[in-house]
């Protein structure tokens, strides 16, 4: 028999993800056995630091992918919208499952209240700065602070009271049920209000390019539309030589097998936020006529 040893971060959002995905995976393959070895990563060690003074999401990634490359995992799942662009040359994406909801979701403090109704100088939680300049494009008269930390301690602090509100991604809200808390008030913010992370609420299931036969195993939950649409994400994002620490955004959705196509991305100085949208069959196409547009808006992260 053979045994697949799948790693992962030891977060509750990552353990349960990981737990969803083997189940799946035990399933649609009986005669394979799978053994989950969990990990903690600069990024989960290093609460108190800011992503972006530590690298961007991908260093949740990348020593898992260290473990994958030496041979003590068989497969690593990951959030993809923390994987990077561009993998090692050895690694490849055996399988991008059906993807979840893919839209923000704000947290209250308060019962009744909603982002709309938010007081001036209410203190909005979140590290993100895609998140960031959407919610001061919409409410300029709100207040950004960090926040870190994972899903249970963020909510633990917003309903303390530590901020009015907090942003986090329904997928892992719903992932690991925090949603099911009745004295939760939450609110789904729609995409023009703020348009998800690249490959929001999907996940990568990242192998050895080489291991022929656990490729075809995870072929078996592999989702072809969800797949089309978040290449298409991060094909823009790769163009754009954009990481998760750029206020970058993209969201593409199938539509009677049509691209519909919205982006969006910072000004340098982080006043302007500019939210497009494209429709068209040519994804690469599409991801090309994105970039040109925000260049000559003079939009921020254009590494030369």
């Amino acid at each position: 028999m053979r045994v697949v040893k799948v790693g992962t971060r030891q977060s509750q959002l990552a353990l349960a993800q990981t737990n969803q995905i083997v189940q799946l995976l035990q399933e649609k393959n009986p005669h394979v056995s799978f053994e989950i070895v969990p990990f903690v990563t600069k990024g989960d060690r290093l609460t108190h630091v800011s992503l972006q003074e530590i690298g961007g999401k991908g260093v949740f990634v990348k020593e898992i992918e260290a473990q994958l490359l030496n041979g003590t995992i068989d497969l690593a799942v990951h959030s993809l919208k923390d994987v990077p662009s561009v993998l090692p040359d050895a690694c490849v994406l055996g399988a991008i499952p059906k993807r979840e909801d893919v839209r923000d979701c704000m947290l209250f403090k308060d019962k009744q209240m909603s982002f709309d109704s938010l007081p001036t100088g209410a203190r909005i939680g979140t590290s993100s700065l895609r998140r960031q300049v959407q919610l001061l494009h919409k409410r300029k008269d709100v207040i950004i602070e960090a926040l870190r930390g994972n899903i249970d301690t963020r909510v633990q602090k917003v309903m303390a009271g530590e901020y009015d509100a907090i942003v986090l991604a329904m997928a892992g809200l719903s992932r690991i049920d925090t949603l099911s808390l009745e004295q939760l008030n939450y609110e789904l913010l729609p995409v023009h209000i703020s348009i998800p992370a690249v490959a929001q609420g999907a996940l990568g299931l990242e192998c050895r390019k080489e291991d022929a036969e656990l490729r075809q195993i995870l072929l078996t939950v592999h989702d072809e539309e969800t797949a089309r649409c978040v290449d298409l994400e991060r094909y823009f994002l790769s163009l754009m030589n954009g990481d998760c620490t750029f206020p970058i955004g993209a969201y593409a959705r199938l539509e009677n097998n049509v691209f519909h196509f919205d982006v969006m991305l910072a000004t340098e100085d982080m006043e302007t936020c500019h939210q497009l949208r494209y429709i068209g069959q040519n994804d690469k196409k599409l991801a090309h006529l994105a970039k040109h547009d925000l260049e000559q808006l003079g939009c921020f992260g254009m590494k030369k």
